[in-house]
């Protein structure tokens, strides 16, 4: 840990985990270290400590110095992106990586961290056209099961099958919440359509629903938080993306982790930045509210 994230959790001041994946992988260079800067201000502004998680020469880092941010988003950096069963070999073999959801959780409540921010959760995937069945399901969903941190999203990737994450997050008795709404939000989109199971409308009510839980359970909760509104994609414009970016999956024959970031990278690419756009807005609305919640469960 960082010195200003140890002495934080020593002297029980509210830390929110920012994960930094979404810095090496999801955004371009040059923004994505402005992004990174953002993230920890607004949680700092929101009175809470930031702590950006990375694996750096075979060290797990919880809480990054400057030097350390501008590493992982530098241009040509070739992080390996890692979640939960990349952690032990890639320390083991004093290699660098950033970390996914399913990692940053389990790396933030291995350092006592209990609220992390990002911009959307991992989930089922879509079958790719002609197919009818898939077995890829994202590891965020199996450490949400086991890890007891509150995690703050703006929903699924709208690239995957909400309703099927839905479920399994039902089955792993995992809390799902919608912030101030009725309808699962979809991450470039407000509303999913499908309903929340649980809406809360201010951070006290979120820290009690929280705290109440872990009475009960050693799973994580989910916090849906849509989009600013100011922000979220035109839905025409997002279904044709979609159905764009699959047919590309399919021709191209990509299977597995890589199927995200080739839909990712044609969202990015054929939306002329709004996809862009409407990431950072997400992810920072995110980590304004982890914080808020943070501050809530500290006090």
């Amino acid at each position: 840990m960082s010195a200003e994230v140890a002495d934080a959790l020593s002297d029980g001041t509210a830390v929110v985990a920012l994960e930094s994946t979404l810095l090496s992988h999801g955004l371009p260079p040059g923004r994505n270290l402005d992004v990174a800067r953002r993230l920890e201000q607004v949680v700092r502004d929101a009175g809470a400590v930031p702590a950006t998680i990375a694996v750096l020469d075979g060290t797990a880092l919880v809480g990054l110095s400057p030097a350390q941010l501008e590493r992982i988003c530098a241009p040509g950096a070739d992080l390996a992106k890692l979640s939960v069963r990349d952690l032990g070999p890639t320390i083991a073999r004093g290699r660098s990586g950033a970390t996914t959801v399913a990692s940053t959780s389990v790396l933030a409540h291995a350092a006592g961290i209990g609220v992390f921010a990002t911009g959307g959760l991992g989930g089922v995937h879509l079958p790719v056209p002609g197919s009818t069945v898939t077995w890829d399901v994202s590891a965020d969903l199996g450490a949400l099961e086991r890890t007891p941190v509150l995690v703050v999203c703006s929903g699924m990737k709208s690239i995957l099958d909400i309703a099927a994450t839905l479920e399994v997050l039902e089955t792993n008795s995992v809390p799902v919440l919608g912030y101030g709404v009725d309808e699962f939000p979809a991450f470039y989109l407000r509303s999913s359509g499908l309903p929340v199971p649980h809406r809360v409308d201010d951070p006290r009510q979120v820290a009690a629903a929280v705290s109440a839980h872990r009475h009960f359970a050693d799973s994580g909760v989910l916090l849906a938080n849509p989009i600013p509104a100011e922000a979220e994609m035109d839905a025409g414009l997002h279904d044709r993306l979609l159905a764009e970016g699959l047919d590309l999956v399919k021709a191209r024959n990509v299977h597995g982790s890589d199927v995200t970031p080739v839909l990712l990278e044609h969202f990015h690419t054929a939306s002329g930045g709004v996809s862009l756009d409407a990431n950072e807005a997400l992810v920072l609305a995110n980590a304004a509210l982890a914080a808020q919640v943070a501050v809530e469960l500290a006090s």
